[in-house]
C-alpha cells in the first residue's frame, strides 16, 4: 500500500501536467489566431467555439412566426454574356419564388453599365453608374460594390434582408432566409484563404482590429444579409476593393478574387461575421450531386469524354462552359451529357434547356 501511494501521486502529477499543458496551449492558440471557424452542420464539441458561425441558441428555440423575406439582387453589365445568364437566373427565380419553403421576395438586376438595355421590360432593373473610366483597370467586377452603394442609397427596398446573387446562379430549390439578426449567411469558398495571406491582409485589416481569422473565407455572393448591415459594409467594401486594386502585391496575389477578399475584409472591419453554409450552393463539375443545395453556380467549365470521364483543363468531346457564349446566348436544346457524367452536370444542362425553351425571343439576347 505504501508503495502504491507514490506511484499514484506520480501518475496523478503527470495527468495534471498534460491537462494543464493542453489547456495553456489552447489558450495561446486562441489568443494568436482567434477562435476556430465552424461550418453550419459540423460537430461542435470543443470548448472554444466561434459563436458567429453557428446558429445562435435563441434562433433554435424561437418558433418561426412569419416569413422573413429577402430581396434578390444581382449586379450585371449590358454585355450579351451577362444578359443571357440573367435571363436564365430570373426564369428560375420566378419558378421557385412562391413554392413552399421560399422566403424569396422581390428581384432587382442592378445594371452598372450606366444606361438601360433591352431587358428592362423583362427583368426588374435598376440602372446605376459604372466607376469613372479607367478606375476599374479592366477588372469589371470592381463595379459591383459601387453598384450596391448606389442602389442602397437611391432605391426603395421593402424587405429587411438582401440576397446578393450573380447571373450564373440557378435556383434549384426554394430558398429560405438563411440569415439571422446580426448574423448574415454565406457560402465558404475553398480558395479564399485568409490565414495563407496574413501579410497582405494586414495592410487592410490591422492587428488592432483582431485576429485574421475574423476574416471569413467568403465573397459577397451568395450572401443573405440584413439591409442595414449591408448599408454599413458596402462603402467600406468599395473603398477596400479600390485600395487592393491599387496595391500591386495584393492585385497580383488575389487576381480575379480580389473583390471577394475585399468584401470579407470590409465585413470584418465592421465586426460582422457570417454563418458559413456549405448547403447554400454547389459548383459542378466538382460537386457531383445537387443533394440538399439551394443554388447551382455554373462558373466552371464542364468537359467530359464520351465515356463520361472529366477532362478538366482540356476541351472535352462533350462540354458546357459559359465562356463558350461570350458574344451571344447558347442555343436552345443543348445536347445532354454522355452516360456517367455526374447528376449535377446533367441537372445544369436540363435546367438551362428548360429556361431557354420557355423564354421568348431567346436568340435575340
Amino acid at each position: 500500500m505504501r508503495q502504491a501511494v507514490p506511484v499514484f501521486l506520480v501518475l496523478l502529477s503527470i495527468g495534471v501536467f498534460f491537462l494543464t499543458y493542453n489547456f495553456v496551449t489552447m489558450i495561446i492558440h486562441y489568443r494568436e489566431f482567434g477562435p476556430r471557424k465552424w461550418t453550419f452542420g459540423e460537430k461542435r464539441s470543443q470548448l472554444l467555439i466561434d459563436p458567429v458561425v453557428q446558429i445562435p441558441e435563441y434562433a433554435k428555440k424561437e418558433p418561426k412566426k412569419q416569413r422573413r423575406l429577402f430581396h434578390v439582387a444581382l449586379t450585371a453589365t449590358d454585355a450579351p454574356y451577362s444578359r443571357w445568364q440573367c435571363r436564365i437566373m430570373y426564369y428560375w427565380y420566378k419558378k421557385k419564388k412562391d413554392l413552399p419553403g421560399s422566403d424569396m421576395g422581390k428581384f432587382t438586376r442592378i445594371l452598372h453599365s450606366g444606361n438601360p438595355d433591352n431587358l428592362m421590360d423583362e427583368i426588374p432593373t435598376f440602372v446605376v453608374d459604372p466607376l469613372p473610366a479607367g478606375l476599374d483597370r479592366g477588372y469589371v467586377v470592381l463595379n459591383r460594390p459601387w453598384a450596391f452603394v448606389q442602389w442602397l442609397e437611391k432605391s426603395t427596398i421593402e424587405e429587411e434582408y438582401i440576397l446578393m446573387a450573380e447571373p450564373d446562379h440557378i435556383f434549384i430549390k426554394p430558398l429560405p432566409n438563411l440569415g439571422l439578426e446580426g448574423y448574415p449567411s454565406a457560402f465558404p469558398f475553398f480558395y479564399i484563404k485568409p490565414m495563407e495571406n496574413v501579410k497582405i491582409l494586414r495592410k487592410f485589416f490591422p492587428k488592432e482590429m483582431g485576429p485574421v481569422t475574423s476574416i471569413d473565407p467568403i465573397g459577397n455572393s451568395p450572401v443573405i444579409i440584413k439591409k442595414d448591415l449591408l448599408e454599413k459594409i458596402a462603402p467600406t467594401w468599395m473603398n477596400v476593393s479600390l485600395k487592393m486594386k491599387n496595391d500591386p502585391e495584393t492585385d497580383n496575389t488575389f487576381g480575379w478574387v480580389l473583390e471577394m477578399y475585399a468584401y470579407a475584409v470590409a465585413s470584418a472591419l465592421h465586426g460582422v461575421q457570417h454563418i458559413l453554409r456549405k448547403d447554400f450552393m454547389l459548383q459542378p463539375p466538382f460537386d457531383l450531386e445537387t443533394g440538399n443545395k439551394f443554388i447551382l453556380h455554373f462558373t466552371y467549365g464542364c468537359d467530359y469524354n464520351l465515356k463520361g470521364e472529366l477532362t478538366y483543363g482540356k476541351i472535352g468531346e462533350w462540354r458546357f462552359d459559359k465562356r463558350s457564349y461570350l458574344d451571344g446566348p447558347p442555343p436552345r436544346n443543348l445536347s445532354l451529357p454522355p452516360p456517367g457524367v455526374p447528376e449535377s452536370v446533367a441537372t445544369l444542362v436540363k435546367m438551362v434547356n428548360e429556361a431557354t425553351a420557355n423564354i421568348p425571343n431567346w436568340d435575340t439576347t
